[in-house]
């Protein structure tokens, strides 16, 4: 299977789709750690985008769609006087948009990363850099914002969690910092269960045609378990936990113009 990169002034979508993959070297970017990233970020080869974990088809010119997206879905993050919490941000474009927005808005920005990955980051008055696997090594976080924070943004992270079996962990350390009326989008979470009904769409099947160049089907199976990876029943699980814990929570669905919007989707979980 291969990720849909939609493209835009074109005649035929699903060949566009195609037509803008080069067939990268997929597999050097499955089965990603944190000490991956952290050489990744180092190594001076590679580009912005793929330090993250991404070929640059995926994410090259997309980011600020992206933004946008999450400017829309955090709307503390367009008032003022903010403090605004980003984990796992990367080194690519949006974290650099991030900053200049905080900026802009005279928010507080506390950025967790890798040291290695932060080092690609601008220093500025603003921003606090936190050298740190999260949430393990963030006490003095924990301590210190306690109901503080009003938005907090982990995008494209969720999935390398759920590997290292801390999903639960992650979410229970995280929603105390929330504010009265914060939010944290989880963003950007690959959802087999909605890969497999993207695949089983005629919409699926044509772009699978068109990429593969033949006339077979792609390979679904429903009612299939799937080691390793999140899909609905993850999902509903996190909303049951905290909805049940007094947060609303709830499933969005990514823009059409996003590049993985037919395989991922966001968690938004607000405190009341």
């Amino acid at each position: 299977m291969h990720i849909c990169i939609p493209t835009p002034n074109t005649g035929n979508p699903i060949v566009a789709m195609v037509e803008v993959m080069t067939k990268p070297d997929y597999s050097k970017f499955q089965d990603l750690t944190f000490d991956d990233f952290r050489a990744f970020a180092a190594d001076d080869k590679l580009s912005k985008y793929e330090k993250i974990g991404f070929p640059n088809a995926y994410r090259e010119g997309k980011e600020k769609a992206i933004f946008q997206d999450i400017l829309h879905k955090l709307p503390s993050l367009n008032r003022r006087n903010q403090t605004i919490i980003d984990i796992g941000p990367g080194c690519s474009d949006l974290p650099q948009m991030m900053i200049k927005h905080c900026e802009r808005q005279d928010h507080e920005l506390i950025l967790i990363d890798a040291q290695e990955v932060l080092d690609q980051l601008p220093d500025k008055p603003w921003v606090t850099k936190i050298s740190a696997h999260y949430p393990d090594e963030c006490e003095t976080l924990f301590t210190q914002y306690a109901g503080q924070v009003h938005a907090i943004l982990s995008y494209s992270v969720l999935h390398y969690v759920f590997t290292e079996g801390r999903l639960f962990e992650f979410f229970d350390r995280s929603l105390p910092l929330l504010a009265d009326n914060g939010a944290m989008l989880v963003g950007d979470i690959p959802n087999i269960s909605k890969r497999k009904r993207f695949f089983d769409s005629p919409t699926g099947v044509r772009y699978h045609q068109a990429f593969t160049e033949t006339d077979e089907k792609p390979d679904v199976h429903f009612n299939t378990l799937e080691p390793g990876n999140i899909d609905d029943g993850i999902l509903l699980a996190i909303i049951t936990r905290y909805r049940q814990a007094g947060f609303d929570v709830y499933c969005l669905p990514q823009p059409d113009d996003l590049p993985m919007a037919n395989r991922r989707e966001d968690l938004l979980i607000r405190k009341p």
